[in-house]
């Protein structure tokens, strides 16, 4: 537990940490930072470090106060034959791909630089703690540069998305945290082992994502 207790009080303190979501299932790493505490030079280090998508989780709450649907809803319900038959009933590592929509800040210019996205990410982690929520059709387009991720519950589904949304809840932070998966220079992800290493050498924290539900 000692290990979950560094990793939370990183995040409190806005630093980015490790987190691997085990090797039953996509057996990869993300770094991990919660949507508050993210600048241009956090957009940077994602993009340079880890190099996968980067994406902004979100709890199933606030989905449903912005009415945000799942990509396969979507779909399903778009009445486009060729959407309808491209839309998963589960992928290779056993379940429905958590993503819903793109979107930019307004105020973005293209949406896809270490700024734009700073400001998409950051002003939406903003906005997550207010109690009126209107402003996000007002300050937000789709599609745009940052794909938001939709938890379910940690007992449904255990992948980065509800891994990092358990870790905002247990911290005490909004529940928007970002995610960008670690690869590696042989086209693959980047191992366990190569991870930790990456993390003693940069001083963070690496979690195993199975002592939040084992």
């Amino acid at each position: 537990m000692d290990e979950l207790k560094t990793a939370l009080e990183a995040l409190g303190e806005g630093r980015i940490i490790l987190v691997h979501d085990g090797g039953k299932r996509e057996n990869e790493i993300d770094l991990v930072v919660n949507a508050i505490h993210v600048r241009p030079e956090t957009i940077r280090q994602l993009r340079n470090d880890a190099g996968g998508l980067i994406c902004l989780a979100i709890s199933r709450d606030i989905a449903d106060e912005l009415g945000l649907p799942f990509m396969t809803d979507l779909m399903e319900a778009s009445g486009n034959e060729t959407l309808k038959d491209l839309t998963p009933e589960k992928t290779p590592y056993g379940d429905r791909p958590a993503f819903s929509i793109a979107i930019n800040h307004k105020d973005t210019f293209t949406g896809i630089t270490d700024n734009d996205r700073a400001l998409t990410i950051g002003s939406f982690g903003q906005l997550s703690q207010k109690d009126d929520k209107t402003s996000f059709t007002k300050d937000y387009y789709a599609p745009g540069h940052v794909p938001l991720l939709i938890a379910k519950d940690i007992g449904e589904r255990r992948g980065h998305t509800e891994l990092s949304i358990e870790l905002a809840k247990r911290a005490g932070l909004p529940e928007t945290m970002v995610l960008c998966e670690m690869m590696c220079d042989d086209c693959n992800a980047l191992s366990r082992e190569d991870a930790k290493e990456y993390a003693q050498k940069h001083g963070l924290a690496f979690l195993d994502g199975s002592v939040l539900y084992d």
